[in-house]
C-alpha cells in the first residue's frame, strides 16, 4: 500500500484530516471528508445543499440516502441562519463518508440555546416550533444536539447509507 499523502485542513477551529491512500489492484469506496464554512446567511442554505449532494452523488450513494441527508442537514443549516444570533457571522458544514456511514457536523459559534449541555430545546407551543428537530431524526438514525448559552451550537446528523453499485462488483 503506498501513502501519497495527508493533508490537514483547519477551517474556524474545525480541522479534518484527509487520508488519500493509493492502494494497487484493490478498488475501495472513498473516505470522504471536507468541511465549508459559510457566512451566516440564508443563501449558504441551497449552496448547501448543492455541494454536499453533489459529492454523495458523485461517490455513488443512492438517491434516497442522499435525500434524507440533504433534508436533515438543511433543516440544522436553516436553524443557524434563524437562531444562532449575531455573535455567529459564520458556521461550518463538515461531513465525513465512509463505507457504511455518512455524518453531517453543523457548527456554530452563536448565542446557543438555553438548558443542560447535549440536550434538545423544549418544544414550545408555536405550530412551527420544533419541526425542524423532528425532521432531523426521521431522516437520519441518530441526531446529536450540543449547545449552551453563550458557547454555540453543535448538530450531528449520522446515517447509514446505500451504495447505487455494491462494493462486490465495483472489484
Amino acid at each position: 500500500m503506498k501513502q501519497s499523502r495527508t493533508d490537514v485542513f483547519d477551517y474556524g477551529g474545525v480541522s479534518w484530516e484527509i487520508n488519500a491512500r493509493v492502494r494497487a489492484g484493490r478498488k475501495t469506496r472513498p473516505k470522504v471528508r471536507f468541511c465549508l464554512v459559510f457566512e451566516r446567511e440564508l443563501l449558504s442554505v441551497p449552496v448547501m445543499r448543492q455541494v454536499l449532494g453533489d459529492t454523495l452523488r458523485g461517490i455513488g450513494v443512492t438517491e434516497d440516502s442522499v435525500d434524507d441527508i440533504l433534508l436533515a442537514a438543511t433543516e440544522a443549516c436553516t436553524n443557524v441562519v434563524l437562531h444562532a444570533g449575531q455573535s455567529a457571522p459564520a458556521y461550518t458544514v463538515a461531513a465525513t463518508v465512509d463505507n457504511l456511514a455518512c455524518r453531517v457536523e453543523v457548527s456554530d459559534a452563536g448565542q446557543g440555546c438555553p438548558g443542560p449541555r447535549g440536550h434538545r430545546p423544549e418544544r414550545g407551543n408555536l405550530a412551527e416550533s420544533g419541526r425542524g428537530f423532528a425532521i432531523m431524526e426521521a431522516c437520519v438514525d441518530a441526531v446529536t444536539l450540543r449547545t449552551a448559552p453563550g458557547q454555540g451550537t453543535r448538530v450531528v446528523l449520522d446515517k447509514r447509507i446505500r451504495w447505487e453499485v455494491p462494493l462486490s462488483k465495483t472489484a
